[in-house]
């Protein structure tokens, strides 16, 4: 901290500037005293404690001009504003003059101008911090309060950080611990119990800030974990799907959403520990690499498969040209039903293929199903007049209806049914229709000819005649116990025997009917 010789042509050509170390060695001066020309007369500066017989001669004390004496330049802080800066270390010129603290309390100057710091930890509880040559007492312990009011501005400024949001506690500490070294040596004068039972405070506010980062850093860490624990189990869902119901496009595009939400975790600048961070990638990678697998597989195999299905199509499509010249209606038809089977069962070729094998197959059966519509269209003509018959025919079968006589309206019926086969083919287009009309007059009478058989069954006709006689001997008791009951005088008895024997007669004329039809 001590000027130099270089240094002392600077400070004599401008004897109005203040002195600009911080503090100086007793050793320092005792060089400067053996060479005149490194300080001039008019300057001198603070000395550190040193034998008697090397301080200098007395020198005044100069008087301090429009510069500020900078102060021992402060670790850079992060978190520190300018106006903080200013408000720790002010640089005025009655700053110069008069310490912020009064030293006077704390410190003594000898008669051979050592200046003295009450210590309690120091042998006598006082200790040298140095001397101010050619300087008033006063002005010896108000320099040596400058610099004590120095350390406390780094205290102060330490303070500050720890409102300050986002400051790293460790960074505020290691101030601390600096100042705190510096307090057993400090070239200074001041209340150093004072100061180091504030140290004490801040050491800990620090520690409960320490504690209260490193909790909110193991809460982070907690939320990170189980922000990827969630991305790994997704990615495993996705990994242990079914090959035969993943959708792999979807999937795909999933597990690389999970992936860049991963790589954002990371960028977040919250770190696991090492351990869990590695255990989580490991299963994340892995269930990319079991997908990744799996799906080249399903595509590999997709692409066998496309390519036996094209080949099979191909030769369908073979089989299915060869056909479209037969002019053998029935039987070709059969046989594209049954190649358009074969083509269901072959599976997708991809596509591209299967769209270009479709067309090939389609454009053979085009060409036998238009020739097919073709001749059609011409028996069409041909049969018009057949259509005509049996228009003719199905009026005469439709006059039939209703009718009494059952075995004369079969007779004719039989007759239109012969003309009908011997009119010959109709027009495909009018076939159902005439079918129907002609199929309603057959229903009819079919449904007559079942109800006369339903009446002259013998099963039935047995059953009717059985109750008819259960009833006539039923009938025949109660009109005896009718009888009775009147010989009796017994009112009640007749009127319940003559309500049962009405009954039974009433039974008796709907069995005999029921006889009668079947008879």
């Amino acid at each position: 901290e001590a000027p130099t010789e270089a240094d002392a042509p600077a400070e004599a050509e401008a004897p109005s500037d203040p002195p600009t170390e911080v503090a100086v060695p007793t050793e320092a001066f005792a060089d400067a005293a053996s060479e005149p020309e490194a300080a001039p007369a008019d300057r001198a500066a603070p000395a550190d404690p040193a034998p008697p017989a090397a301080a200098p001669a007395p020198r005044p004390l100069p008087r301090p001009g429009p510069r500020p004496v900078p102060h021992p330049p402060a670790r850079p802080q992060a978190a520190a504003t300018a106006a903080q800066v200013a408000a720790a270390a002010p640089a005025t010129e009655e700053h110069l003059l008069h310490p912020a603290s009064d030293p006077t309390p704390w410190g003594r100057v000898a008669d051979d101008g050592t200046v003295y710091v009450t210590d309690p930890a120091a042998e006598g509880a006082e200790r040298p911090v140095g001397s101010f040559p050619d300087a008033t007492p006063a002005e010896a312990l108000a320099y040596f309060g400058r610099k004590y009011d120095d350390l406390v501005a780094q205290v102060d400024l330490a303070e500050q950080r720890l409102d300050v949001a986002g400051t790293p506690v460790k960074d505020v500490a290691r101030a601390l611990r600096a100042v705190r070294g510096q307090l057993a040596e400090a070239h200074v004068v001041g209340d150093l119990a004072g100061l180091g039972t504030r140290l004490d405070g801040l050491d800990t506010v620090v520690e409960q800030r320490r504690l209260e980062a490193d909790a909110a850093r193991s809460a982070a860490k907690e939320e990170a974990r189980v922000v990827r624990e969630a991305l790994v189990v997704a990615a495993e869902q996705i990994a242990e799907t079914d090959g035969s119901r993943m959708q792999w496009k979807a999937s795909g595009d999933h597990l690389q959403e999970l992936f860049e939400q991963w790589r954002e975790a990371q960028r977040s600048g919250v770190r696991l520990d090492k351990p869990v961070e590695d255990g989580l990638w490991k299963r994340f990678s892995h269930a990319r690499t079991v997908f990744d697998r799996a799906r080249k597989h399903h595509f590999a195999q997709l692409h066998v498969e496309h390519g036996e299905a094209k080949s099979v199509k191909e030769k369908l499509i073979t089989e299915a040209e060869s056909l479209s010249s037969s002019r053998e209606w029935g039987p070709t038809t059969s046989a594209y039903r049954a190649l358009m089977d074969r083509w269901k069962a072959a599976g997708r070729a991809g596509r591209k293929d299967d769209d270009a094998l479709w067309a090939r197959f389609r454009a053979a059966q085009d060409v036998f199903f238009e020739a097919r519509a073709a001749d059609q269209n011409k028996q069409d003509e041909e049969f018009g007049a057949n259509l005509a018959v049996k228009e003719a025919l199905l009026a005469e079968a439709e006059a039939l209806v209703p009718f009494t006589d059952l075995a004369a309206t079969k007779a004719k019926l039989r007759d239109v049914q012969d003309r009908w086969e011997a009119a010959g083919k109709v027009p495909r287009a009018d076939m159902a229709r005439i079918e129907k009309r002609l199929r309603t007059v057959e229903e009819a009478v079919r449904s007559r000819e079942d109800e006369k058989w339903k009446r002259s069954n013998p099963e039935t006709r047995a059953r009717a005649e059985g109750a008819l006689g259960q009833l006539e001997d039923s009938i025949a008791g109660l009109e005896r116990d009718l009888e009775s009951a009147r010989a009796g005088g017994d009112a009640r008895a007749e009127k319940e025997a003559g309500a049962a024997l009405a009954a039974r007669r009433a039974w008796l004329e709907a069995v005999r009917r029921t006889a009668d039809e079947h008879a």
